[in-house]
């Protein structure tokens, strides 16, 4: 498989596959000093993603929730001998996992530094994952292009969502931040953080 940056800045490189029914966004972190890389959500097409850890040098898988689209080749990667990481409030919505991201955990991928930032509302257990030194947010389902995501699942909440997306993401990165969706298309925290009174108004 030729696999070719979605992404690079200075010493980062981002690869996106687009995986499974509902068109999941699997993104693989890459220090391109080190070849060290961390895959954000083993979400489906396990053989593909098996490749793709593989040839990038996957040190560690990390959810960003735990919803069935986002988890469906835990089980695959971990029994071909990778850790995967979640939240304690959505650890139960997996079948399995290694360790507990805490908010503010920090991961060393190579010469980045990568840190989670909890997040609930779409899940009780949502996270972000930021890369120190870069505009760069991982956004799971929590912020989308036009919106936070759906919270009309068991377990979501949309004041707590709304509450999320405006303390630990509009109010903590510059606007020219690139957000990068569970699905989707990209988007920046500029784009999106003058909309949030209207989405507030609208109720999702």
């Amino acid at each position: 498989m030729q696999l070719i940056p979605f992404l690079s800045e200075e010493r980062l490189e981002v690869y996106k596959v687009v995986v499974g029914p509902i068109d999941n966004n699997v993104y693989v972190i890459r220090c391109s000093d080190t070849g060290d890389s961390i895959l954000i959500d083993a979400a489906n097409e396990h053989e593909k993603l098996l490749e793709i850890s593989s040839e990038l040098k996957v040190m560690t898988i990390v959810e960003t929730h735990g919803h069935w689209d986002h988890i469906g080749a835990v089980e695959q990667l971990r029994n071909a001998g990778y850790s995967v990481g979640v939240s304690q409030d959505d650890a139960k919505m997996l079948p399995s996992y290694d360790y507990l991201i805490g908010d503010d955990a920090e991961f060393a991928v190579g010469k980045l530094r990568i840190r989670a930032i909890k997040t609930p509302g779409h899940t009780p257990g949502s996270v972000c994952f930021s890369i120190a030194g870069h505009n760069i947010l991982f956004s799971g389902d929590t912020l989308f292009p036009g919106g936070p995501g759906a919270t009309h699942f068991e377990g979501g909440d949309f004041p707590t969502i709304i509450n999320s997306i405006e303390t630990r993401l509009f109010s903590r990165f510059p606007g020219q931040t690139i957000v990068l969706p569970g699905h989707g298309i990209p988007t920046t925290i500029g784009q999106e953080s003058p909309k949030l009174q209207e989405w507030i108004a609208r109720g999702w």
